[in-house]
């Protein structure tokens, strides 16, 4: 099973109903699947921040809620996290392309890179590594944990993960 079918079989499996995602090249595959999915309402958003409100507003309306977006995006998300998603404690799984590490061709990217597990701790948004392809068997167990503790959890996927850009 390759790493897109894996990450959309256990949203299925989670009962995960509404999917939003913002666009980047390593997501692209995963992001063909869940548009693929008849079991995922699928809808993209033009801004990280725009599809956390649109996951909160499909929670508040009894859908189960994920994000894919990529790690850049942080620091615009901030805001929308701490006073939408914590502040009304919404479990939200993020599945972030971690952008800008090793290998990295888009100079910009690495910025962000420097600064996104501090933001993520700053905020104590539990947060997760995926380096190899086998740490995806992890994700049944994160988004379980995810609509547990109803908080934001963030899943890091690096070029390793995704095997290049």
């Amino acid at each position: 099973m390759s790493v897109d079918d894996k990450i959309l079989s256990d949203l299925v499996a989670n009962n995960v109903e509404f999917v939003t995602t913002v666009p980047c090249k390593q997501l692209a595959g995963v992001i063909d699947k869940i548009e693929n999915s008849p079991d995922i309402h699928h809808v993209p958003s033009n801004k990280e921040d725009e599809g956390i409100g649109l996951c909160a507003g499909a929670y508040m309306g009894g859908k189960r809620s994920a994000i894919i977006m990529q790690n850049t995006a942080i620091g615009v998300t901030i805001n929308t996290l701490v006073t939408l998603t914590q502040f009304y404690r919404l479990p939200l799984p993020m599945i972030i392309s971690y952008r800008g590490e090793l290998g990295e061709p888009v100079a910009c990217q690495v910025e962000m890179a420097v600064h996104t597990k501090a933001l993520l701790a700053q905020l104590h948004i539990p947060t997760y590594h995926f380096h190899k392809e086998e740490d995806v068997t992890e994700l049944d167990a994160i988004l379980k944990h995810t609509y547990m503790c109803n908080k934001p959890v963030a899943v890091l996927t690096d070029a390793s993960f995704w095997k290049g850009y």
